[in-house]
């Protein structure tokens, strides 16, 4: 029997953002590039509107991850709509500027689709992050990318022509997708594989200082997306001694030894690998769209 197509709503706004940390390079320089045309991605076709934004300038200036917090956790809707004062750091004020330029957060005026650019310091080669796994668009969308492109680490702070370059290829995919999706392109259904996250684990640490006493052990290192057994060398403490991994099932690592996430007491994170069924999807007609907005208008005035 043949699966029933899907239909969603037209992705008409599309934000490129780059540098929402300042000190990942290839984001920067990316929307920078794009910045220099006056045109830069949308006028291609009428099929969709593309918004290229610096996220967090201040801290791009200094090359830093954030001046004092961490833009990437200042998105929650109660962040977004607390009291403000001349105390507020300056990432709170940014996220609520990028609210009222791509938002209102979950209004129907927020853009259809948020591509956030990002480095990493861990071997996970191109790696996308969504929060649901029956999101049938990013599914859609990472499915198109799996067969394209594979990137690599790249220091903080440092700009490497190769992922860049793939940086910038990637972009260019998910804008031809989101173009096709909306000139009525039925996309099969299928399987995607995915990791879940499961949780993080922190470096040994001395029970008075705090301090790291262990790093990745070398079998470890760059072997993200690669399962972990039990007993299986996790770290390799400075006095030399091998400390294994004490979980009940094999597991998936990944973000080893990112720099970014010493502050945040992670060295690892763990993920449980699964294949997720994806239903053919299609972009909705102008009158199942007209049908969809007076049902919500219908709602509002109840």
């Amino acid at each position: 029997m043949e699966e029933e197509v899907v239909h969603l709503s037209r992705l008409s706004r599309v934000a490129v953002c780059g540098g929402t940390h300042g000190n990942e390079l290839s984001g920067v320089y990316l929307v920078r590039e794009l910045q220099k045309t006056e045109k830069p991605l949308e006028e291609e076709d009428e099929l969709v509107s593309v918004l290229v934004v610096l996220s967090n300038p201040r801290a791009v200036q200094q090359c830093r991850r954030y001046t004092e917090t961490d833009l990437n956790r200042c998105f929650t809707h109660a962040t977004l709509n607390g009291p403000e004062s001349d105390k507020t750091p300056y990432e709170i004020t940014r996220s609520r500027e990028l609210n009222s330029l791509l938002g209102p957060k979950g209004s129907p005026e927020a853009v259809d689709l948020i591509c956030d650019l990002h480095n990493t310091t861990a071997n996970m080669g191109l790696c996308l992050i969504a929060y649901s796994d029956h999101d049938w668009i990013c599914l859609h969308i990472f499915r198109y990318l799996q067969a394209t492109i594979e990137i690599g680490p790249q220091p903080h702070g440092v700009v490497r022509s190769n992922i860049y370059t793939t940086m910038k290829a990637g972009v260019q995919h998910v804008m031809d997708w989101v173009r096709f999706f909306n000139s009525g392109t039925i996309f099969e259904g299928g399987s995607v594989e995915v990791y879940t996250m499961v949780k993080n684990i922190d470096y040994p640490r001395d029970s008075e200082t705090h301090s790291i006493t262990a790093a990745i052990h070398p079998q470890l290192q760059d072997q993200d997306f690669c399962l972990l057994h039990p007993n299986d060398p996790l770290f390799q403490t400075f006095s030399g001694e091998t400390l294994r991994y004490k979980g009940k099932e094999p597991l998936y690592p990944f973000f080893i030894n990112e720099c970014a996430y010493y502050e945040k007491g992670i060295a690892l994170s763990l993920a449980r690998r699964k294949c997720v069924k994806m239903p053919p999807i299609q972009v909705k007609t102008e009158l199942e769209h007209q049908e969809n907005e007076w049902e919500f208008a219908s709602e509002e005035d109840e």
